[in-house]
């Protein structure tokens, strides 16, 4: 496999899309100034008024929109240049160095390559991206090369752990828990993390093929940085929007198992990659989910205080590996089916 990078930096000037990418979308989309930005310097706030605002706004947030940008995340720029030069290292290295990690299985825990998917129709298509994926928490995978990779990961995934940490808590609050509650009942000491670096190359016809097809996220939080080139669009109440963000930012998202221990509060919504023809994009991403041996169902308080269950309960480790080898789009979701109908009760 030599990837799609290859392909599009060959001698040969791409005028049109090879079948086995071909995906038709429509890419279009809402620019839109009402997608949440919160102020996490907020949270710790010494001013009352101040945190309980930034509180209030967070939990409407994850209800309404299940995105927002954070600002002022005390993650360093040059944390984040550091992880963005290591990636683009990692994926200008020749291919046959990069061939060794592609994946035996889906499980495991270093993986480069591409991705194929399959329709409803039992069409199967490839996507227009390159990746990356590393298991960082609780234990640390990294590939040899790029040599800088290493520390730089380490660095930024501990940042981004104790960071979801602080967001978790504070989303507990929303919800009237104790804002330790899920830190203890999901073992987020243990928390799993996973890393992802996507390349997406310029396309000859964006509109023909496709970098992520619409889907949520397992775990609790994903944070997504990238570097400045648009191209991440999400679901808003049956319609796309273009999730641009400034510059340091990270958009956040909440993923299915908050939705589950929510009990369907906090909103896990679909979102795509879409592509251009000008400019190379990658984006970096870290997932933070619960302990992988956490079965996690709705929150007992919050089924209490709702007098039903919403959600099927299943073991973390159980929905990823589900979720990973689930290659089918336009389907019925993982998520939508842990939902529990009220006429199913």
């Amino acid at each position: 496999m030599a990837g799609v990078k290859v392909l599009a930096e060959s001698s040969v000037v791409l005028e049109s899309v090879p079948s086995k990418f071909n995906f038709v979308n429509e890419p279009t989309a809402s620019n839109s100034d009402s997608i949440p930005i919160i102020d996490f310097s907020l949270l710790t706030s010494s001013h009352p008024d101040q945190r309980s605002r930034v509180i209030q706004d967070l939990g409407k947030a994850c209800q309404e929109w299940g995105f927002f940008i954070l600002v002022n995340h005390g993650i360093p720029e040059n944390d984040m240049e550091a992880m963005f030069k290591a990636a683009t290292e990692f994926f200008n290295m020749p291919a046959e160095e990069k061939r060794q990690y592609e994946p035996k299985n889906a499980s495991d825990p270093i993986k480069y390559g591409n991705f194929n998917v399959t329709n409803t129709s039992n069409q199967t298509f490839t996507l227009w991206r390159d990746y990356l994926k590393l298991y960082v928490h609780p234990d640390f995978h990294c590939p040899l090369k790029p040599e800088i990779l290493r520390e730089a990961l380490l660095n930024y995934s501990v940042r981004t752990r104790k960071l979801a940490g602080a967001l978790l808590e504070a989303i507990s609050e929303t919800m009237g828990l104790e804002k330790s509650y899920m830190e203890e009942t999901l073992n987020l000491e243990s928390m799993f993390q996973l890393f992802a670096a996507n390349f997406y190359p310029p396309c000859p016809e964006p509109d023909r093929a496709i970098g992520i097809p619409p889907h949520t996220d397992h775990g609790l939080l994903t944070f997504l940085i990238h570097n400045g080139v648009a191209g991440l669009q999400i679901e808003h109440n049956g319609e796309w929007f273009h999730a641009n963000s400034p510059h340091n930012s990270i958009l956040v998202n909440t993923g299915d198992q908050l939705e589950i221990f929510s009990n369907g509060r906090c909103k896990s919504v679909k979102h795509r990659a879409v592509l251009n023809n000008e400019k190379t994009r990658i984006s970096l991403v870290v997932a933070n989910g619960p302990s992988v041996n956490t079965v996690l169902g709705p929150a007992p308080p919050l089924v209490a205080r709702d007098r039903r269950a919403s959600y099927i309960p299943m073991k973390y480790k159980e929905y990823i590996e589900k979720q990973l080898t689930n290659s089918r789009v336009d389907g019925k979701s993982l998520l939508e089916q842990m939902m529990i109908h009220e006429n199913e009760l």
